[in-house]
Parts: C-alpha cells; structure tokens; sequence
C-alpha cells in the first residue's frame, strides 16, 4: 500500500509559488530590444528622448539583468 496524504495534511499544505523568474522567452525578447537600442542613429535616439549614454547604459545590461516588471 502506498502512503497517501490525509485530508488535514492536504488541506493545509500550501501550493508551491510560482518563481518570479522571467521565462527565456521574454529574456530573450529584452535582450533583442537591447541590440536595437544599442543600433539607433543619434536622430532615432532623440525621437525616443533617449539619450546616447542611456542607450548605451542599458544595452550594455547582461541578459539576466532584466526589469521587474514591464509595461
């Protein structure tokens, strides 16, 4: 006979949580819109009101080094 939980010990175990870790795929996404920011012209940059330091700043970012949160 195998053990099996009994309705109490089931009934109050909590679920795991969920990671909040990103998935590859949005990784992967950031990673993508990092490379084109670091490929803008001055112009493009400036149509963006991003400047050339921050571009550089942020596509210079590692791949794990993701935001907490999109919008």
């Amino acid at each position: 006979m195998t053990p099996s939980l009994s309705r109490t010990t089931a009934a109050t175990c909590t679920p795991p949580r969920k990671a909040h870790a990103p998935s590859l795929f949005t990784a992967l996404t950031i990673w993508k819109e990092r490379r084109e920011l670091a490929g803008l012209s001055q112009t493009r940059l400036k149509d963006i009101g991003v400047s050339s330091v921050d571009a550089t700043r942020e596509a210079a970012r590692p791949v794990w080094d993701l935001p907490s949160r999109r919008g």
